[in-house]
């Protein structure tokens, strides 16, 4: 568990870890540089879910080496798809990380969102959904590495 008070914000006890794959934990398929060690060491305090549509094909050879579940969504409804495994798992307990349109209304419900901005973009919906944006994936992982990094972004 991450377990922070951020003034004026409020107190988050997080216990899992939702990720979209492709344009934020990978790019064109391919898990980025740097990802998998620091999964790994989320993994100690988190749950960690990968929930995608998997276009590339990629995700589960990807993931084999990281202690995650994989959860892989239909084409369709991937918006509310993402929503719902959130909300089942406990949103008052859940980040989530994401970058596209479908992603919105998933770090919408979580108890704290994060967007990417990386080399696929970021959906300006989702951008607004969130409660922290980086500039990478790896900017955002430190973020839950480091929790008094969120205290000094989101505290008023």
């Amino acid at each position: 568990m991450i377990d922070i008070a951020i003034p004026d914000f409020g107190r988050l006890k997080l216990n899992h870890l939702v990720m979209d794959y492709n344009g934020t934990l990978a790019q064109d398929g391919i898990l980025i540089d740097g990802v998998a060690g620091r999964l790994a060491a989320l993994a100690e305090n988190l749950a960690l879910y990968v929930v995608t549509a998997d276009t590339h094909g990629q995700v589960k050879r990807a993931a084999s080496g990281i202690d995650c579940t994989l959860h892989i969504l239909a084409q369709d409804r991937q918006a509310q798809g993402k929503c719902d495994f959130v909300r089942h798992l406990g949103a008052p307990q859940t980040v989530s990380i994401g970058n596209g349109r479908n992603d919105a209304l998933m770090l919408e419900a979580s108890a704290l969102g994060i967007a990417v901005i990386q080399a696929e973009g970021a959906f300006g919906g989702t951008i607004a959904a969130a409660d922290v944006v980086c500039t990478d994936i790896l900017a955002a992982l430190d973020l839950l590495l480091h929790p008094l990094r969120l205290t000094a972004t989101l505290r008023s």
